[in-house]
């Protein structure tokens, strides 16, 4: 892999569409190498945008838009980092050589809704999922959950969720037929994109669950090859994390399993980059979830644990670059919520928080704020996990925010 210089006719050009936290992340880990980078997103002042070589604001999903940027900026490579993106534009301009898209156009097209990666999984894979059903109506939804006609439905409690979301926007716990239609509603709203239609998936038993960072990169001799990071536990409200741990114990055969698992996905996706799988853990049980092809938000704990955070991995193995998944601390992180809706938010308590042992914070500089708004993550390393977990819950705790 050659890369030129910056801001020059030898530039190596990589653009980001989506350009918050984790994007932020994986800019500086390409500038790092060399690259020039253009940060996109639908909102300005983006934390992306903050320190790109340039930035643009436009609405991704908008066909005239999103090419007449990447005619006029020509990058080499194509990383989406978000879910709202017209990806048919993108199909278009990889197949007329234009850009490489990470880590393929496939991969983007299923991991965009939910729909496509669930049907690749356990329909095409045969790969084991909770229950699920489709749904395009509230009537079509109350049939999926109560069954029909001698059929069994998903049954109660179930989780309804849009089929495009992120963090959790948009998902319901349901435990009765009273609250269908409320779920249904605010699927519908809560979502990146309306497509008008909200997956339902059967509650399952597992005793947690994992994110399982796999990255598919060129080993010495050019080969692609498949590479784990430790596992990742985290804890979930509403569907968004909120606190993320490295390394998640687990048994030997669950580990396998997982990685069987994840690769089945990852190979079938295809291409190069690091992909955050989601998978239900019970014993040596293990179920799928969902898979980002980019890097995932209960990834950020891999800042203090490994030699190489998953925004390294990512940079490195878009460019063809070796990795190294090696984890040195046991580590986790803490979400920072904003508290108050507010586009001049002030952090107050950052010394108390940093003068927790083994502890960092990273502030995103999004230009507003809302209640539960995530604004910023606190890490920390400890001689094992619990210690590591307490640091980091208590450095976040300290930081206190007002207008």
């Amino acid at each position: 892999m050659q890369i030129g210089t910056p801001l020059s006719p030898s530039a190596t050009r990589v653009m980001l569409l989506g350009s918050g936290e984790l994007g932020k992340e994986v800019i500086i880990a390409l500038q790092r190498l060399g690259v020039e980078v253009i940060a996109v997103d639908r909102y300005e002042n983006a934390p992306g945008h903050q320190l790109a070589h340039r930035a643009y604001t436009i609405d991704m999903t908008d066909d005239k838009a999103l090419r007449d940027l990447i005619a006029k900026e020509k990058p080499h490579l194509i990383v989406p980092e978000i879910e709202a993106l017209n990806t048919d534009t993108l199909a278009a301009i990889e197949a007329a050589g234009i850009a490489t898209v990470i880590p393929t156009v496939k991969a983007v097209q299923l991991t965009m809704n939910r729909e496509g990666i669930r049907r690749l999984a356990a329909e095409e894979l045969n790969l084991p999922t909770s229950p699920y059903a489709f749904a395009r109506s509230a009537d079509a939804l109350r049939t999926s959950i109560d069954g029909h006609a001698g059929a069994a439905g998903i049954g109660y409690p179930c989780f309804i969720k849009p089929t495009m979301s992120s963090s959790g926007k948009g998902q319901s716990r349901v435990t009765q037929a009273s609250e269908v239609q409320a779920a249904w509603d605010y699927a519908a709203t809560g979502g990146r994109v309306n497509l008008g239609v909200v997956i339902v998936e059967g509650q399952i038993d597992f005793d947690y669950e994992i994110t399982l960072l796999t990255v598919r990169a060129k080993n010495a001799a050019g080969e692609i090859e498949t590479y784990f990071c430790a596992p990742i536990g985290h804890v979930q409200k509403n569907g968004d994390y909120v606190e993320s741990w490295q390394p998640q114990a687990m048994t030997a055969g669950a580990l396998e399993e997982s990685k069987r698992i994840a690769t089945a996905v990852t190979d079938s996706l295809g291409g190069l980059g690091l992909f955050g799988v989601e998978l239900f853990i019970k014993g040596d049980k293990v179920w799928f979830s969902e898979v980002s092809p980019r890097p995932h938000d209960t990834g950020m704990v891999t800042m203090c644990s490994q030699r190489f955070s998953e925004f390294d991995l990512h940079a490195r193995a878009i460019l063809g670059l070796p990795v190294d998944v090696s984890l040195t601390n046991a580590g986790a992180s803490a979400v920072i919520y904003g508290g108050i809706d507010s586009k001049n938010l002030k952090y107050d308590g950052l010394e108390a928080a940093l003068a927790v042992p083994c502890s960092d914070l990273r502030l995103f500089g999004k230009p507003e704020s809302f209640v539960k708004r995530r604004m910023g993550v606190a890490l920390a390393t400890g001689k094992d996990i619990e210690e590591a977990r307490s640091r980091a819950k208590l450095a976040a705790s300290l930081v206190t925010t007002k207008a």
